[in-house]
């Protein structure tokens, strides 16, 4: 087992807004993994990795640029999962460090990230394993808001959200809302 603060505490200043808002959003999205991986009991789920990288899913944001979450990096936030997962490479946890890459949206394509232009490596970024799908699933019901209290986004909401990026990132959220729930 690791301890998820103490390396998020290596890279974020403890009580400043930005630490405060990764760690309460990352709290709830662990929350609501591990409840998840729990009601998938007979799925041979490791819920003590979801929890850890549940935890550390986001901590690439402070290479980004998003003022509202206090984050001045050079990186658009597209790039956060990306650089999330170097961030954890160098911390010996390749496997979390694929929960990092692969949590964007609903999980980038390759042929997308080309399409598009997307600021990103070309390379298949979609969640593989059961454990990733449903960190990205939960993920994807909170927002780090540094102005709103944080509340749970409603199903609708979510779907709505990931429209906007197309429809297989709907798509693919709402298949793992069929297999989840």
């Amino acid at each position: 087992m690791i301890n998820p603060i103490s390396i998020i505490s290596k890279y974020y200043r403890p009580g400043s807004k930005a630490y405060e808002l990764l760690v309460v959003h990352s709290q709830q999205v662990a929350d609501k993994a591990v409840e998840i991986a729990r009601q998938m009991n007979g799925r041979n789920l490791d819920a003590g990795f979801v929890e850890e990288a549940a935890m550390l899913h986001d901590i690439g944001i402070f290479l980004t640029h998003a003022p509202s979450l206090e984050c001045r990096g050079p990186h658009p936030y597209l790039r956060h999962g990306f650089l999330g997962g170097r961030i954890l490479n160098k911390e010996g946890l390749g496997r979390h460090a694929l929960v990092c890459e692969r949590h964007v949206g609903a999980g980038i394509a390759r042929q997308d990230v080309l399409d598009q232009g997307l600021p990103l490596p070309a390379k298949e970024m979609l969640p593989v394993t059961l454990e990733e799908k449903i960190i990205c699933y939960a993920d994807k019901f909170f927002s780090k808001n540094g102005g709103a209290p944080p509340r749970e986004k409603a199903l609708d909401d979510v779907v709505q959200e990931l429209r906007t990026y197309g429809t297989a990132q709907a798509e693919r959220f709402l298949n793992w809302h069929t297999e989840f729930s």
